[in-house]
């Protein structure tokens, strides 16, 4: 059984995205980016609203030479995993091992992570709001950077009350500081 796991890059001040839209000040520098492919090697399943599908299919096709050794590895780690995207709007999804589903169902995302192997993901701000609120979040993982942007797209959902517990944290060199929190059910 895996664990379904929420982990994202977000400013100091809990937003993943500006309110552009733009994430440019979030870009992981190689340490950063190393230990983010390290966390991601437990991944089977990525589950992503469709903004952050369309954002990561980048990953699909990054070019094999000139790329940074922690660019690449991450290409494999993507590519190795399979891929849910929900979203009403899309006609159809074009990058290998996705399927999409047009409603987030909770208990058939329970269903999937109590039958996967390995961890699955949730990304996107808006479908992680709807796992949160749905209870089915086994654990969060924050990078938080060295920023304050003001406002934008939030890490987490207005009128979320969850009850964490720690258990790890590391701080790197470029200022970013992770945090991994288990949530505790029933909170």
């Amino acid at each position: 059984m895996g664990r379904l796991i929420y982990t994202s890059i977000t400013s100091l001040d809990g937003y993943v995205a500006d309110e552009a839209g733009s994430f440019d000040w979030s870009m992981p520098d190689e340490e950063v980016h190393s230990f983010v492919n390290g966390l991601d090697r437990s991944i089977g399943t990525y589950l992503l609203g469709r903004q952050l599908y369309e954002v990561m299919t980048y990953w699909d096709s990054v070019p094999a030479e000139g790329e940074p050794p922690a660019i690449l590895e991450y290409a494999r780690i993507w590519q190795a995993a399979d891929k849910v995207v929900f979203s009403r709007s899309l006609s159809e999804v074009t990058a290998p091992r996705t399927r999409l589903e047009r409603e987030f169902a909770p208990a058939a995302v329970r269903a999937l992570v109590e039958a996967s192997d390995g961890d699955v993901s949730v990304g996107g701000a808006n479908l992680a709001g709807q796992a949160l609120k749905a209870g089915l979040v086994d654990e969060l993982q924050q990078l938080l950077s060295p920023v304050v942007i003001g406002g934008g797209k939030r890490f987490l959902p207005d009128g979320l009350r969850l009850e964490l517990e720690l258990l790890e944290e590391r701080r790197f060199g470029n200022g970013v500081v992770f945090l991994r929190y288990r949530v505790l059910k029933g909170s």
